[in-house]
C-alpha cells in the first residue's frame, strides 16, 4: 500500500511514522508512506501557500493553486483510490472506515492548516473527508498520522500475529475485554479463574461476556 501525505509541516509526521509497527511495515515493503511538502508548489519565493478569506474574518485559508498543482502532478503518474481531507466537519473516523481504507492500494491525505483549505479543492478533488473527533487541532498532520497507523496495522503481514487486529476493540462492535499476563496474583488481585482454566470454550465465553459488559458500561451507544 502507498500513502502520500501533503503537508506544510512535514516535520510533524516524521517521528510518528518512523518507529514501532509503522517502521516494521515499511521495512517489510508492505507500506510506503511519502511525506510531501506542499511548499514545493508555493506561489512565490517566500513560500506562500495561503491568503486572507473572502468576506473577511480571522484566520488564513490555504489557496487553490498550490494544492491543485500538487495534486495534479502527483496524479500524473498514479491513480489514487481515495483523496482524503482531514477536517473537523468530516465523517467521524471509526474502525469500519479504517478497515475499508486498508483494502485500498493508493491514498492521498491532505493536511489542512490555518482556517482550512479553499472549498473548491474539496469540491474538485477530495473523495472522502474525515474527522478524528469533535475538537480542533492546529493542523491535519496528527490526524493523518492516526489514520496511517490505524490502516497500516491492518495490512496482512504487518503484525507478528495476524489474528491480533481481528480482536481489537470495535472490530465486532464491542470494546475489547480485560487482558492479563504474569504474575497470576499481584497485590492481592488475581487473574480470573476462567483464563487460568486452559479450556478454550470457557475462555471464549468469558471474554465475550466481559466485552459485552464493558461495552454496556462504557460505550452503550455501540450496542
Amino acid at each position: 500500500m502507498q500513502i502520500d501525505i501533503l503537508t506544510v509541516v512535514p516535520e510533524l509526521l516524521e517521528s510518528p511514522l518512523s518507529h514501532s509497527i509503522m517502521q516494521r511495515a515499511k521495512e517489510k515493503g508492505l507500506l510506503e508512506v511519502n511525506i510531501i511538502n506542499l511548499r514545493k508548489w508555493a506561489l512565490n519565493k517566500y513560500g506562500q501557500i495561503d491568503d486572507y478569506q473572502f468576506g473577511g474574518g480571522a484566520g488564513m485559508v490555504m489557496r487553490c493553486e498550490p494544492l491543485a498543482n500538487a495534486i495534479d502532478e502527483l496524479q500524473a503518474d498514479k491513480k489514487y483510490d481515495e483523496i482524503i481531507y482531514v477536517t473537523p466537519d468530516g465523517a467521524s473516523y471509526n474502525q469500519t472506515i479504517a478497515n475499508t481504507l486498508s483494502l485500498k492500494e493508493k491514498l492521498l491525505i491532505i493536511c489542512g492548516h490555518y482556517k482550512g483549505i479553499d472549498q473548491r479543492i474539496r469540491d474538485i478533488y477530495v473523495t472522502r473527508e474525515i474527522s478524528i473527533g469533535d475538537y480542533v487541532l492546529s493542523g491535519g498532520e496528527l490526524p493523518a498520522a492516526i489514520i496511517v497507523d490505524s490502516i497500516g496495522r491492518l495490512l496482512p503481514g504487518v503484525l507478528n500475529d495476524e489474528t491480533s487486529a481481528l480482536f481489537d476493540s470495535f472490530q465486532d462492535g464491542l470494546l475489547a475485554p480485560p487482558v492479563y499476563t504474569r504474575p497470576a496474583e499481584f497485590r492481592g488481585y488475581k487473574v480470573p479463574e476462567e483464563l487460568m482454566s486452559g479450556n478454550p470454550k470457557i475462555i471464549d465465553t468469558w471474554r465475550e461476556e466481559q466485552a459485552v459488559q464493558r461495552t454496556e458500561e462504557r460505550r452503550p451507544d455501540l450496542l
